[in-house]
């Protein structure tokens, strides 16, 4: 698809929901509520108490204006705009349920109405509207408690509206979470509002549908992006119980899902509780994951395997976690990482080894840095990605030459687990496959590793020798990197053959390596949406060259032998969004 029809179906799109929108806005079709679910967001009191101070932080982005009302502000990109008009923040406004929070909750609810329920703005799109249903619903008492008579008739009129502009434009938002989220909304309305009964049989279809052709046997969506399937997952539970609760039952393809997805995110947990960080996605909202995880009820684990496209192993206080697979294709790797083979650690409570995550808040070039492979802790050879990024001027920046060969071996090992696999997205230009194996032992406290580049077949050694001749002969410098995170204290030890890891708990990890020329710690970033700014961290690095047909670096992560099996850890973490480092 050209750029010129992809800008046109945009334009196109954007102008039917505002036609849509505006034709909604001539019903009035709702006065009441015939029921109305539990709320199930866990929203943010610090966050709260912020937003009702003036203290506005959307989209990576703060503005500090007590004195105006949330849409008084100008918005400083679409990102911000978006989660403002997804009501969000309602999630953390009832959180804090004080005096001052209610009332900007009421005051913004309110005064959309009066701006944008005519059909106007920007929020009018499937997946905001559904997003935004969700919480008017499920914040309702909290919301209407005390408001008065002529503000919930506009409230209860514009929910209505909103209903019947979904039923009509859910089919146009995008596969994945964004339509999820539609159909969501949609069977929220149907089941809570009087006179929309008859949208929640289509939309149970269309979710029936969606389940099926999104979510594979692994529990996966296209993406790989964990943090979005935590989100799907979490929608899908909300729905079911709502269903439940109003005498109906999930269909089996709703019910399925969520079945496939349970022990994939099981896989995909830390050791800490927040989700491993790839593809796009973050640690997910605090609780989220072991909230929605509980409410489903199901017990279920991942066999030994890989999980959509991860591999885990655990033992004692740590999980590892990686990437290995090929990473998404086409459209589904607009957001994707070149990550293969990349790692992270995490010991109890505290991540160790990470990777540098999404910098999509931070601006285009925070973004392009976060998804390249020097951001991630796995090998860079010749300082190039594993899989290449599109070109900066392109709209969708879709991920090309990404390796299609990633085979993994997971096996018990004399005192532990092992895991094998390689990739092939160095052998076209190098002829060279990362082949990476990791050994834990069975009580979490070792880990012992080796990353090798080897030019297996005869063509590869062909395509080897013409690399190193345009070197000429100098060799193919490498990198193995491992992010650390700003939390972790590095220091080189032991004359510079080890690096000293000390984290907040009070456990100390000891790195050591051979067969790299150079060991060193230097500067790294670590990029949160939550935060305002990239968090200053460090990275230890492991550099040398290749020369030969069969390249090999071992190293090892253990803990001190100081380092108790239990640790009380009582260190406190930073909680408030606005604190910087």
């Amino acid at each position: 698809m050209s750029a010129d029809t992809d800008d046109f179906q945009t334009r196109w799109a954007r102008f039917m929901n505002r036609f849509e929108a505006r034709r909604a806005a001539w019903a009035s079709p709702v006065t009441a509520f015939v029921s109305q679910p539990e709320p199930r967001t866990i929203g943010s009191y610090a966050r709260g108490r912020q937003l009702s101070a003036g203290n506005f932080v959307f989209a990576g982005t703060l503005i500090q204006a007590p004195d105006k009302g949330l849409w008084d502000l100008t918005a400083p990109d679409a990102e911000f705009e978006g989660e403002r008009h997804g009501f969000g923040w309602l999630d953390d406004l009832a959180a804090a349920g004080d005096g001052p929070a209610r009332k900007a909750a009421q005051d913004w609810t309110i005064e959309w109405t009066r701006r944008y329920g005519a059909g106007n703005g920007p929020g009018w799109t499937p997946e905001l509207t559904g997003r935004r249903i969700i919480r008017w619903i499920t914040h309702a008492l909290f919301l209407m408690n005390g408001m008065d008579g002529q503000d919930t008739e506009p409230f209860m009129r514009s929910l209505g509206q909103q209903t019947l502009f979904l039923a009509r434009r859910w089919k146009t938002s995008a596969p994945g979470l964004p339509r999820f989220e539609a159909l969501t909304g949609m069977i929220y309305a149907g089941l809570s509002l009087e006179g929309m009964e008859a949208h929640v049989q289509p939309a149970l279809a269309a979710l029936a549908r969606e389940c099926d052709t999104q979510i594979d046997d692994q529990g996966g969506l296209p993406t790989r992006n964990p943090e979005e399937l935590l989100e799907v997952f979490t929608l899908l539970t909300w729905a079911a119980l709502t269903l439940s609760e109003a005498g109906h039952t999930p269909g089996h393809a709703h019910w399925s899902a969520i079945e496939r997805i349970t022990p994939t995110l099981r896989t995909l947990r830390h050791a800490d509780g927040g989700l491993a960080r790839f593809h796009g996605g973050g640690r997910g909202l605090e609780g989220r994951l072991d909230s929605a995880l509980a409410t489903s009820g199901v017990k279920s684990r991942a066999s030994d395997g890989l999980a959509m496209g991860f591999a885990r192993l655990s033992a004692g206080r740590t999980s590892v976690i990686v990437d290995a697979s090929p990473p998404p294709k086409g459209r589904a790797s607009a957001g994707a990482h070149a990550s293969t083979l990349a790692f992270e650690l995490t010991s109890g409570r505290r991540p160790l080894i990470v990777n540098c995550g999404s910098g999509a808040s931070f601006g285009p070039e925070w973004r392009r840095a976060g998804r390249a492979t020097p951001s991630h802790s796995t090998l860079v050879l010749a300082n190039r990605s594993s899989s290449t990024l599109g070109n900066k001027g392109q709209a969708q920046q879709w991920l090309q030459d990404t390796p299609a060969d990633v085979p993994v071996e997971m096996t018990q090992a004399t005192d532990g687990i092992r895991f094998e696999a390689g990739h092939d997205g160095y052998k076209a230009r190098f002829g060279l496959t990362h082949v990476r194996r990791i050994e834990m032992t069975f009580d979490g406290r070792g880990i012992a590793s080796e990353d090798m580049l080897l030019a297996l077949y005869d063509t590869d050694k062909a395509q080897f020798d013409r690399a190193m001749d345009a070197t000429k002969l100098q060799g193919i410098p490498y990198d193995i990197r491992f992010h650390l995170h700003p939390d972790v204290d590095a220091s080189i030890d032991m004359g510079g053959t080890a690096v000293s890891l000390a984290l907040k708990s009070g456990e100390i990890w000891i790195f050591r390596s051979d067969g790299a020329d150079d060991m060193s710690v230097e500067p790294s970033v670590f990029l949160e949406k939550v935060r305002l700014k990239p968090r200053a961290s460090k990275q230890i690095v492991l550099t040398g060259k290749v020369t030969n047909y069969a390249s090999r670096v071992r190293w090892s992560l253990a803990k001190a032998q100081e380092t108790p099996i239990s640790i009380r850890d009582l260190a406190q973490d930073e909680l408030d969004p606005l604190a910087e480092e």
